[in-house]
């Protein structure tokens, strides 16, 4: 794969520069005559805050675009973020990716939006993909949404079930209206469950302070202070610094929750995998998917594409085998799946 990786804010300026000097003259409005992929066969995400490797978020979109070149034989390119980058650094780098030919360009979370609002528009015929946000729509803006309250709900079914202490945990990232999702479906899940029991819940960061993403140390602190309180599940929605809080509740011969991707068969986290009971995961990686296929059939898709319960869009892995030899357990999160399938149970978005 032809990869970008961890280009500096000052390189992504000067190459969106460079490339613009290249352009002989033309406006903005004429650099959206870059071919369509269809034809170039190029595609592009740009990572949110943690890069790949973070073991959930980012990587699940890489895999996306892995399966795109094996099974579609496109030519991926991927742009990490920068430390503390601004939205100019953003439209630099998608400017650059977008000028280089790739279709579709994909910001993988919320904080693309401003950047992509502007992008777009300089490149009519590129598809870009704005991933968990529909805050910014246009004709070549695909919204890849996902109900992520409903596959916390399932968490929290999951969790009320396997505590011995009656305590468990959740972890935000940042507390921004996308995080403040997972957590509502997990306190949901678990009162529903087990209305006696208690739910400690701790942000990481407050924005505009992303760190919360992209700190495992943060993550690993905030476990302990839960453990410490007496919870014995802990479920972490905070990208890279989530991996802190895996180690610190395996480490104390607890149950951690994962997130995005299904963090048991995750490599990085392998020495921990025994104490990861399940992992609530986004179909991010097919949402790449399909959206890098649907420019290459010549049908990009536009506007809201949503991912949720109903088609697995998100769901609970269950690679542990702890897991599915608890059968009160499954049998409890196959219940409510199916009750919220069925529009019985109502899951909220907010706490």
């Amino acid at each position: 794969m032809r990869r970008i990786t961890r280009i500096t804010t000052v390189g992504i300026a000067a190459a969106a520069l460079a490339l613009s000097a290249t352009a002989c003259g033309k406006s903005s409005t004429d650099s959206g005559s870059t071919p369509s992929a269809s034809a170039a066969g190029k595609a592009a995400i740009a990572y949110d805050i943690g890069g790949r490797g973070d073991q959930s978020f980012n990587d699940a979109a890489y895999e996306g675009l892995k399966k795109a070149e094996d099974e579609l034989k496109v030519k991926g390119a991927e742009a990490e973020p920068g430390q503390g980058e601004s939205d100019a650094d953003k439209v630099a780098r998608l400017t650059t990716l977008a000028r280089a030919g790739n279709n579709p360009v994909i910001g993988v979370g919320f904080a693309y939006a401003p950047a992509i609002e502007k992008v777009a528009k300089q490149f009519p015929k590129t598809t870009f993909g704005l991933i968990d946000d529909t805050s910014k729509t246009g004709p070549n803006i695909a919204n890849l949404v996902f109900n992520e309250e409903q596959g916390s709900y399932l968490a929290g079914v999951a969790a009320a079930k396997a505590s011995k202490t009656g305590t468990v945990g959740f972890i935000g990232g940042v507390e921004v209206p996308l995080i403040k999702k997972f957590e509502a479906g997990f306190v949901q899940g678990v009162k529903d469950t087990n209305p006696k029991a208690k739910v400690l819940t701790q942000y990481l960061t407050q924005p505009p302070n992303f760190d919360g993403f992209s700190k495992p140390d943060l993550g690993k602190a905030a476990a302990q202070g839960q453990l410490d309180k007496g919870a014995d599940v802990i479920y972490a929605a905070a990208g890279l610094a989530g991996s802190g809080a895996i180690e610190a509740t395996a480490k104390a011969g607890k149950w951690a929750i994962g997130v995005d991707s299904d963090q048991y068969n995750q490599k990085g986290l392998a020495a921990y995998k025994d104490h990861i009971l399940t992992s609530v995961t986004k179909d991010v990686s097919d949402s790449v998917y399909n959206l890098i296929k649907s420019v290459k059939d010549g049908k990009p898709q536009s506007g809201e594409v949503r991912y949720g319960l109903a088609a697995d869009g998100v769901g609970l892995a269950t690679s542990n085998p702890a897991y599915s030899s608890m059968t009160d357990l499954v049998a409890a999160v196959d219940q409510a799946k199916k009750n919220i399938v069925d529009g019985k149970i109502t899951v909220k978005t907010a706490p």
